[in-house]
């Protein structure tokens, strides 16, 4: 297996976990308002399915992603936003139906750009100063920006169904 193909596996399953977590998610569920400062389960996936089609689009190749474009105004996300703070997590609201449908389109742009990548495009610098990450190459941006944190994600999004009492992980 080469590099590239490495990443597209990595991120196909991360895209595929994080919809057999959400599958079964209620729509109360999703909303509800954990203790403490946890943010609520589909802010947890807002942010994740949001971060997978800006990182990529935006931050990466300098396009607007697929939110601002294809996308705008049907991602089932009320206010998409790639950076999450409390406020926005405990207002946002999401058709989880409809911001399935739109996670899917933004895991597929996400791997047609890691599919068009060459192992020497992964040596590629990116400033990410602006976001206080400083300068990284772009295999660090792939490894650490788009397939772990959705993998972290996942995580959230299971300990928050446990809290609720339902299956978090679907094995």
């Amino acid at each position: 297996m080469d590099t590239i193909a490495g990443y597209r596996e990595g991120l196909r399953w991360a895209y595929e976990l994080l919809e057999m977590v959400i599958a079964d998610v209620t729509p109360e569920m999703a909303h509800a308002t954990p203790p403490g400062l946890a943010n609520p389960l589909a802010a947890i996936y807002a942010h994740a399915i949001v971060d997978l089609d800006i990182i990529p689009h935006f931050l990466l190749q300098g396009k607007p992603g697929l939110l601002q474009t294809t996308w705008a105004g049907q991602t089932g996300i009320s206010d998409p936003q790639w950076q999450m703070t409390l406020e926005w997590a405990r207002t946002v609201r999401v058709d989880l139906p409809t911001a399935r449908v739109y996670a899917k389109a933004a895991y597929e742009a996400a791997d047609a750009y890691i599919s068009s990548l060459t192992d020497a495009d992964l040596a590629r610098e990116v400033d990410l100063t602006g976001v206080g990450l400083g300068v990284r190459p772009l295999s660090w941006c792939l490894t650490a920006l788009v397939i772990s944190h959705i993998n972290n994600m996942i995580g959230e999004i299971s300990v928050l169904k446990g809290i609720q009492g339902a299956k978090g992980y679907p094995f």
